[in-house]
């Protein structure tokens, strides 16, 4: 089943809603240029909160080129499951963050495939060795992440047939089940794909994850008939 991760939640209304609909992972920013940054006791609130349902959404707190000390001292004081480093953030500060990590790699499209795609698979498998999991994400510059811009999924889906990748950027409702039959991600990951008018839209989130749902099934179906197993066309 295709996890789903809704991240940039600024208040406990929206995780909650989040976790509600159904979602496997709730992203809580603290990255300081970041529009979404939460301040510390508005996340200590959102932790409290969704810490407080039997079936609690695991908590994941974006970082990017922060200090080690800053992001271990706000992992643990909320008691993140992950912490998700999502600028340029080498494999030994990730090694020594102390906390399961999700790393961002970034997808430069100004780099013709052919040159970009062993650089990409040599940074994934790296940080797969060491037991990160995989956030794919198209680089866009000035920003670490969150602009609601796709990057060409084809790429996702070559490295998804040998890892196991987090697909963000662009996603929404309307395009997520596409995604997740094209691509066949681990996750599907989306902050402003479920905003109206720059804010969390409980609707939107309840839609996108019915939506990753109801693709899921569908490919379970596929996978269940003998021509799909033979590999023939249908």
């Amino acid at each position: 089943m295709t996890k789903v991760k809704i991240c940039g939640l600024q208040d406990l209304p929206d995780a909650l809603a989040a976790a509600k609909a159904g979602a496997d992972f709730l992203g809580l920013v603290f990255v300081p240029t970041a529009p979404r940054r939460l301040a510390p006791e508005k996340a200590r609130e959102i932790v409290r909160g969704v810490r407080e349902r039997r079936q609690c959404p695991r908590l994941v707190g974006l970082f990017a080129d922060q200090p080690l000390d800053e992001v271990r001292g706000i992992a643990r004081e909320l008691a993140l499951d992950y912490v998700q480093l999502c600028g340029s953030e080498g494999l030994r500060y990730c090694l020594e963050v102390g906390l399961p990590v999700m790393k961002t790699i970034h997808v430069d499209e100004d780099i013709s495939q052919g040159a970009i795609l062993p650089v990409l698979m040599a940074n994934v498998d790296r940080h797969h060795r060491a037991g990160h999991l995989l956030v794919l994400e198209k680089r866009v510059p000035g920003a670490y992440g969150g602009t609601g811009q796709a990057f060409d999924w084809s790429i996702a889906r070559w490295l998804a047939r040998s890892y196991p990748i987090s697909l963000a950027g662009g996603l929404t409702p309307e395009n997520v089940a596409r995604a997740v039959r094209e691509v066949a991600p681990w996750c599907v990951d989306v902050s402003s794909g479920v905003e109206t008018d720059g804010h969390k839209d409980s609707a939107r989130i309840r839609a996108f994850v019915e939506a990753v749902r109801a693709a899921d099934r569908g490919r379970g179906r596929l996978s269940r008939r003998p021509d799909a197993r033979r590999g023939a066309a249908p």
